[in-house]
């Protein structure tokens, strides 16, 4: 089997004139191309091996947000806003050609495609909402405000993924060493030797304006929106942020909604193992 050739990174302008990334893997196919969405402090990359596989059969575009990734970091970190962000999507979409997609949405990303419901719903072919839904725990929020732009700096490979190994190792429970080094790979970037994380760490200020001791609004109008969209809903086994009681109800209410629990991972599946990447292929196929 010949290697899948390496994406294209592409540079377009955000409607503010910011500079912003995405990798464009296998433009030259036809069938409606799928578009991810990575999370909050998640960037492009993390979709590659979902790529690989879909790569022969139809286009792949990841998307950088602003200040993640290749993409600019934001002189104003409160341009960090999902509102903006939805906005350099769909700028990003219409530059790359993209009028119609497949959408896989990892945490914050599966946020955007629900918003993308309301803004742009002739785009939705159908989604993937990996770990996300309308009920945020609380919980989970908190735990995620607890190290986003606050972890060390690692001195090594070896140094970055003991780092995400005692981050996520209560989350992670079924991860094999090859699988530690490639999470630690895409959280941290090396650049003449010195380590640091793919996303401005300005990110911080985002969330400290939560105030996780009042109710996390809910988000059922949204996902509603997504009624008519065919959808997969991915659940890390250990996850705290999506709990397996929402996503029995995202089920319930959904009539073209299906589930599918990835074992041993928590929040947000990393999308690399091979039964997951399966899934994802198959709910894309037949909703192509």
């Amino acid at each position: 089997m010949l290697p899948s050739p390496a994406p294209v990174s592409r540079f377009y302008s955000a409607p503010d004139g910011l500079r912003l990334h995405l990798l464009d893997h296998d433009p030259g196919t036809s069938a409606t191309p799928v578009v991810c969405l990575p999370g909050l402090a998640r960037t492009a990359a993390d979709f590659d091996a979902l790529a690989r596989a879909l790569s022969g059969k139809r286009r792949v575009v990841a998307i950088d947000y602003r200040g993640r990734g290749l993409s600019d970091r934001d002189p104003d970190w409160r341009h960090y806003d999902i509102a903006i962000e939805n906005g350099d999507i769909l700028a990003q979409l219409t530059a790359a050609g993209i009028g119609e997609a497949i959408v896989v949405g990892t945490s914050r990303g599966g946020l955007h495609a629900m918003l993308l419901a309301a803004t742009r719903p002739a785009l939705l072919r159908a989604v993937v909402l990996n770990d996300i839904g309308p009920v945020i725990e609380a919980k989970g929020l908190a735990r995620i405000r607890g190290y986003v732009g606050k972890l060390p700096a690692p001195r090594s490979r070896a140094d970055a993924v003991d780092l995400v190994k005692r981050l996520m190792s209560a989350q992670f429970t079924g991860l094999d060493e090859a699988a530690w080094e490639a999470y630690a790979r895409l959280t941290f970037e090396e650049k003449d030797g010195r380590f640091s994380p793919r996303y401005d760490t300005r990110l911080m200020k985002t969330l400290e304006a939560l105030d996780l001791e009042a109710p996390v609004p809910q988000l059922w109008p949204q996902f509603e929106g997504l009624r008519n969209v065919p959808t997969l809903v991915l659940r890390g086994e250990n996850s705290d942020l999506l709990t397996a009681e929402t996503m029995a109800e995202m089920l319930r209410r959904h009539p073209r909604c299906e589930g599918h629990v990835v074992p041993g991972q928590g929040h947000a599946p990393l999308l690399l193992d091979a039964a997951t990447i399966a899934r994802v292929e198959q709910f894309i196929e037949a909703a192509d």
